[in-house]
C-alpha cells in the first residue's frame, strides 16, 4: 500500500475459514499422456538444509519433500544441522515420513564467522558433489536449492554426468543479493564471471521455480521470457501452527509488561540484507512517545550491532529477544500491532521474506522497508494489509509508524483480509499443486 491509505472492506458475518474452500481433496487428476516426470520415477531434492533443520529453507523444504512423498519416489541429499538445530548430529541415512534422506559429511562451524561459513559450505558443496555423482541415475528429475550458490553449479554437472535433468529452485538471486549486502561490488571481476556462470546454468535446467513475481521478471531479464521453464510457486503460511490470538491473552505480552504498549515486531534473521538500522533509527525518533514499542526477535549478523546500538542510545523503548523456535510462532507474532519485514536497497527480485506469510497467518497488519514493485510491496497491495516504504528512509518510516498508531482502531478488519490471503493464496496446499505441475506436466 505504497501511498498507505487503506482500502477498508465491509465485515463479513461468516467467519473467514467458514468461507474457503477445504482443499485436502483438491488435486488435480494427473493426465498420463502429459506426465513428464512419472510419479513412479526418483526425485532427488539437493539442500543445504533439510529436517531437523527449522529455519526458513529446511522448513520449506521438508514439507514439500513430505507433501510430494505420496505420488513421487522422494529422495533427499543434505547436510547435517548447522543452523536452528546445530549441534544436534542426524543419521547419515534414514527415511522420514515416506522421504529417504542422506546426508553428506561437512563442517558445521559457526555460520556467523564468515570464514567458518565458507568453510562449511566447500566441505558440504564437496561432500554432496560425490554422493551426487554415485547415486544419481539416468532419468532422474533433480531439484536443487540456490543457496549456497556452489550448490545448484555442482548439482548440474553431476546431473551431467549421470544424464539426469535438474529444476533449480531459486530463494535467493546471486549475485544480486551479495551486492545488495554490500559484499561484493557491481561490476567487479567475480560479479561478471557469476552472472555468466549462472546464464550458463540458467539456460540448461530443466525448469526454474522463483518465490516471487518480481523475481520472474529479473530472471527473464537475464535470460529472455522462457515462460514454458520458468514458474512463480511462493512459499506458504504455517496455517496448521500459526493463527490470529486475541491480544489480552498474549503471554509473551503479558511477560514483557506491553500490554497497555502499541507493539512493532521484528522477528526473524538479522542479516547483511536486512535493514535493521532504519527500524533503529526510528525508535530513536520516538523514544519520547512511551504508547509506541519496538520489540526484536532473532538472531543473525547484526544482532550485535543492534544490542550496541540500543544500549548507546539508551533506547528503553526497545526490547530485544533471543531466537523462539517455530512452535512458539503464534504466540510470538502475535505479541505485537504491527509486523515488520525489512530488505535493505537493491533487493527487488533478490529476495522473499517467508515470515511476511506467517504474519498474514497471524492476521497482522505490515510495514514492509522494501524496493518499489518488489513482491512484498505486491503482496501488502494485494489486499491491503500494510504500508510499503523505501529502505533506509527512517524519517518516513517514523511517519508510517504514527499513522499506524492513529489508525489501530481499523487493525480488526485489516487483521481478517491478511488471514482470509493466507488461507486463499498461501497455504501448503496450494503451493503443493503447483509443485506437482512443475514435474508432471507440459504446460503451466
Amino acid at each position: 500500500m505504497a501511498d498507505s491509505k487503506f482500502k477498508i472492506q465491509n465485515s463479513k458475518n461468516k467467519s473467514i475459514e467458514d468461507q474457503i474452500p477445504k482443499t485436502e481433496d483438491r488435486r488435480p487428476i494427473q493426465n498420463p499422456q502429459s506426465a513428464i516426470c512419472n510419479p513412479q520415477s526418483r526425485v532427488w531434492i539437493v539442500s543445504e538444509l533439510y529436517y531437523p533443520e527449522e529455519t526458513s529453507t529446511g522448513y520449506y523444504i521438508t514439507r514439500t519433500a513430505e507433501g510430494l512423498a505420496d505420488e513421487f519416489d522422494m529422495n533427499v541429499l543434505c547436510g547435517q544441522p548447522t543452523y536452528s538445530a546445530r549441534g544436534r548430529r542426524a543419521p547419515s541415512k534414514e527415511t522420514h515420513k515416506n522421504v529417504k534422506i542422506k546426508r553428506c559429511v561437512g563442517t558445521t562451524l559457526d555460520k556467523n564467522v564468515i570464514v567458518f561459513k565458507l568453510v562449511n559450505i566447500l566441505t558440504l558443496t564437496l561432500s554432496i558433489f560425490f554422493n551426487a555423482v554415485f547415486r544419481f541415475k539416468k532419468g532422474d528429475t533433480v531439484m536443487v536449492v540456490t543457496t549456497p550458490p556452489s550448490l545448484p553449479f555442482i548439482t548440474a554437472i553431476a546431473c551431467f554426468l549421470k544424464r539426469a535433468k535438474y529444476i533449480l529452485l531459486i530463494h535467493d538471486n546471486y549475485p544480486e543479493i551479495a551486492i545488495a549486502s554490500k559484499m561484493v561490488k557491481p561490476g567487479s571481476f567475480i560479479v561478471r564471471v557469476m552472472q555468466r556462470l549462472n546464464r550458463f546454468l540458467y539456460k540448461r535446467a530443466w525448469r526454474i521455480i522463483v518465490v516471487g513475481r518480481d523475481m520472474k521478471v529479473l530472471l527473464e531479464k537475464k535470460i529472455g521470457k522462457e515462460d514454458e521453464k520458468i514458474f512463480t510457486i511462493p512459499n506458504w503460511a504455517e496455517l496448521e501452527t500459526v493463527h490470529p490470538l486475541p491480544r489480552d491473552e498474549n503471554p509473551l505480552l503479558e511477560e514483557l509488561n506491553l500490554k497497555d504498549k502499541f507493539v512493532l515486531l521484528y522477528a526473524g534473521n538479522m542479516g547483511y540484507p536486512n535493514d535493521i538500522e532504519s527500524i533503529i533509527e526510528s525508535a530513536e525518533q520516538l523514544k519520547e512517545k512511551r504508547g509506541i514499542h519496538f520489540l526484536f526477535l532473532g538472531a543473525g549478523v547484526k544482532r550485535r550491532w543492534l544490542e550496541k546500538a540500543v544500549k548507546e542510545r539508551k533506547l528503553e523503548n526497545v526490547t530485544l529477544l533471543n531466537p523462539k523456535p517455530r512452535s512458539e510462532q503464534t504466540v510470538f507474532l502475535n505479541a505485537c500491532d504491527v509486523g515488520f519485514v525489512s530488505l535493505v536497497s537493491g533487493m527487488w527480485g533478490v529476495s522473499m521474506p517467508s515470515r511476511t506469510y506467517n504474519l498474514l497467518a497471524a492476521g497482522k497488519p505490515m510495514i514492509a522497508l522494501t524496493d518499489a514493485g518488489s513482491e512484498i510491496e505486491m503482496v501488502l497491495n494485494d489486499d491491503s494489509v500494510g504500508w510499503s516504504i523505501p529502505p533506509s528512509a527512517p524519517d518516513k518510516l517514523t511517519e508510517i509508524v504514527l499513522e499506524a498508531y492513529s489508525k489501530r482502531e481499523e487493525f480488526a478488519e485489516i487483521s481478517g483480509r491478511a488471514r482470509q490471503a493466507a488461507l486463499e493464496k498461501y497455504s501448503l496446499d496450494a503451493a503443493l499443486d503447483k509443485y506437482r505441475k512443475v514435474f508432471t506436466t507440459d504446460e503451466k
